[in-house]
């Protein structure tokens, strides 16, 4: 397959510290590895990979960021509907996602054996399922205001939360189409043009805010539709500027050539890997949309400073999903070569980042929670000190689950790579509705703890999820790797007898 160019880095190629080469044919068998790498090696190639994939995801949470930080200095009215309105776009966002990132452990997989044909099926079918997905749940975004009121919120915060998806929710779909596409270029480890692209568009969405929120530049003054118009334009643009390059740049995989042709078996994998893996992350992040609702009940003032909170706690997640993305590359890619010393080395490694990147959060939220939190409400807002006192005690129970919120999303990126996607998803489940949707509601309600105890039983689920999934990985996952055979008709799933 001949690339754009010859250049940095080269599609279906692991990097130049890989213990491994390529296999020039497509035989459906494993390449022989060469000498095992380093843990310095290991250290090397997930950083290489992982940083363009952490910048990536903090561009994108930028531009959330900026609806909030804007929104929060345009009222506090419009700073709580657009914290309900974020929790149910992104709680349904992310379930229809869960098909874009299937793509990330079947093309690193794929990549590894030399599968081009595959890799383009994979994510065609994805592109497929996004669009199916997204017809599915529009009118769900339409008529959220009545939805919301049955979830007891004011109707002020539920009207203007519904005017807020009626106009963003149409950019679910190229959302969706760009995590398809980022997955597709991160499996074949070329990341740093997503990166780039990503932090352009938050640049342009704080622009667009700023100008449509407050109305500058003889425009009139939108207020929440302002920030809704701008997130709307700039995932349409996105999707356009990263599908351009992807084709650009990989034209020999013929990404869009025959898109509309069915392809039922790929099809049907895309959506046996994608639909657990949606539902494992809507089973965490439902939780924290839940809490959201309770918060409603207790009033604007703790709901605001919940969503602030939640922003600044989204910020560090999104280091550590970036890290998360590249365990599931190099454990895909473990998959594809059949090297399990090469999985356990790359994990501990992984981990290890994970747990000194949790600390430097940790030591953030409980230093400077002031500066933290100020950033988000005007000095002007009446109500500025009754959020920050609220968001004080919040703060400091978001950085007690830093180290264990790390660990379960970075050891859900081993498993994903594995392909082992519906066992993590009962664990999920089980941890933040068995576990942490009980807590938060006894700690919070039941023992009159307010939002203090919402959030704790945040830090409950949270640690019963990361106990879980760290059992079944540092148990199975070495078992998981197949050593030799392979089924004869589908060389891309080896047998395992582990699910």
């Amino acid at each position: 397959m001949k690339s754009a160019d010859n250049t940095a880095e080269k599609p279906g190629e692991m990097p130049a510290d890989a213990p491994f080469q390529k296999t020039p044919e497509k035989t459906g068998r494993n390449p022989i590895p060469d000498p095992a790498m380093t843990y310095a090696d290991h250290l090397r190639a997930v950083l290489g990979l992982g940083v363009p994939l952490i910048g990536g995801h903090l561009a994108q949470f930028a531009i959330v960021l900026t609806d909030t930080v804007v929104l929060g200095w345009y009222g506090v009215p419009e700073l709580a509907a657009l914290t309900l309105a974020s929790s149910l776009f992104f709680s349904l966002f992310l379930l229809g996602s869960g098909f874009g990132w299937a793509v990330l452990p079947m093309v690193a997989t794929f990549a590894a054996r030399g599968d081009e044909g595959s890799i383009r099926r994979s994510t065609r079918m994805a592109l497929w399922w996004s669009v199916i997905y997204f017809v599915a749940v529009l009118p769900v975004l339409w008529f959220s205001g009545p939805v919301l009121r049955q979830m007891g919120q004011t109707e002020e915060v539920a009207g203007l939360a519904q005017s807020y998806l009626r106009i963003a929710g149409l950019g679910m779909l190229p959302a969706m189409g760009v995590v398809v596409v980022k997955n597709y270029l991160a499996g074949l480890e070329l990341t740093r043009v997503a990166l780039w692209l990503t932090v352009a568009a938050a640049v342009a969405n704080a622009g667009l805010n700023w100008v449509l929120v407050f109305g500058r530049f003889g425009l009139p003054e939108m207020g929440i539709q302002g920030a809704a118009l701008a997130s709307l334009a700039v995932q349409a643009l996105t999707f356009g500027l990263v599908l351009a390059y992807a084709l650009r740049r990989l034209p020999g995989y013929r990404l869009m050539h025959n898109l509309w042709r069915p392809d039922a078996d790929m099809f049907r994998r895309v959506f046996a890997l994608g639909l657990p893996i949606g539902l494992t992350t809507l089973a965490e992040v439902g939780l924290f949309a839940a809490t959201s609702v309770f918060m409603g009940w207790l009033g604007t003032v703790p709901l605001a400073a919940h969503g602030v909170v939640m922003q600044i706690g989204s910020a560090a997640f999104m280091l550590q999903l970036g890290l998360s993305n590249a365990a599931t590359v190099r454990a895909g890619n473990a998959l594809g070569r059949s090297d399990g010393d090469h999985l356990m080395r790359g994990a501990r490694v992984i981990a290890a980042v994970s747990v000194v990147v949790a600390g430097l959060s940790i030591a953030t939220f409980l230093s400077i929670p002031e500066v933290l939190l100020g950033a988000f409400i005007s000095p002007q807002e009446p109500e500025r000190e009754a959020i920050l006192q609220v968001g004080r005690g919040l703060l400091m129970l978001a950085a007690m689950f830093q180290l264990v919120d790390a660990l379960q999303v970075i050891h859900v990126g081993f498993l994903r790579g594995l392909h082992d996607t519906r066992v993590p998803m009962v664990m999920a489940a089980v941890a933040y509705w068995g576990v942490g949707m009980p807590g938060a509601l006894i700690f919070g309600f039941g023992l009159g703890w307010g939002a203090p105890g919402i959030w704790f039983g945040l830090v409950l689920g949270l640690t019963a999820a990361a106990v879980l999934l760290m059992a079944r990985f540092w148990r199975h996952g070495r078992g998981m790797i197949p050593e030799v055979h392979e089924t004869p008709d589908r060389p891309d799933r080896p047998d395992r007898t582990w699910a």
